[in-house]
């Protein structure tokens, strides 16, 4: 077989684009989210808008949101310029993090000592009072993002979900443990590239931020 037939058996790989929401207030507090179902403030506003017109062309063919307020306001501007619906994946909410929604990390260290020791060691089998733990998140969001690449293969898709979620892609692109410690950034409104195929996904870029960081976008953000 010769490279070009080679080339047009070869399964095409889905181009996934996947991006943090913007800033809320519990972001700038740094109070856990969760399930909880907290709006983009108005620097969070700002950052969807800088999105759109950074993924301008990216050449997206579906988008896709946590079906949260957060993901969804972060996804419409682009949606709005492109044309295309946002659709609702339940499956790529945060991790539910039951009694430590709404609380700051000092607050849980405060007030759970022992639940923040094994939630800081990352261990896979713990969760806080009524929330979900480490393995059924990872096993549910990872299930949604490979279905959603899967039904698009060849294609660009959009993803807009949370911290969490992207954190759970990034260690099964680079096969990392779920208990290694993170050294990744995940910063509000970024894009984080990734392809998908027969093998999984694999990372192309990672936290590409510069449509948030232009002087010109700098001066006419609003205050924190």
């Amino acid at each position: 077989m010769d490279a070009v037939a080679r080339d047009a058996a070869a399964p095409a790989s889905t181009r996934v684009l996947a991006v943090r929401h913007g800033q809320t207030d519990w972001n700038a507090a740094q109070r856990i989210q969760g399930y909880t179902d907290i709006p983009l403030n108005a620097h969070g506003h700002w950052q969807a808008q800088q999105l759109a017109l950074a993924l301008a062309g990216e050449g997206v063919q579906a988008i896709y949101s946590s079906d949260l307020q957060r993901a969804r306001a972060t996804a419409q501007p682009f949606a709005d310029a492109a044309g295309l619906p946002v659709l609702d994946a339940p499956d790529l909410r945060e991790r539910r993090f039951g009694h430590f929604e709404g609380r700051s990390f000092a607050e849980i260290e405060r007030d759970w000592p022992a639940d923040a020791v094994r939630w800081r060691r990352r261990e896979v089998d713990f969760a806080p009072g009524e929330g979900e733990t480490l393995l059924a998140f990872d096993q549910r969001c990872m299930h949604a993002c490979t279905q959603l690449a899967q039904q698009h293969r060849g294609q660009t898709v959009l993803v807009v979900t949370h911290g969490g979620v992207l954190d759970c892609l990034y260690r099964a692109a680079t096969r990392t443990s779920l208990q290694a410690p993170r050294s990744w950034v995940l910063a509000n409104a970024s894009v984080n590239r990734l392809l998908h195929s027969d093998a999984g996904f694999v990372l192309v870029g990672w936290n590409d931020d510069q449509h948030l960081a232009l002087p010109t976008a700098a001066a006419a953000a609003p205050p924190r």
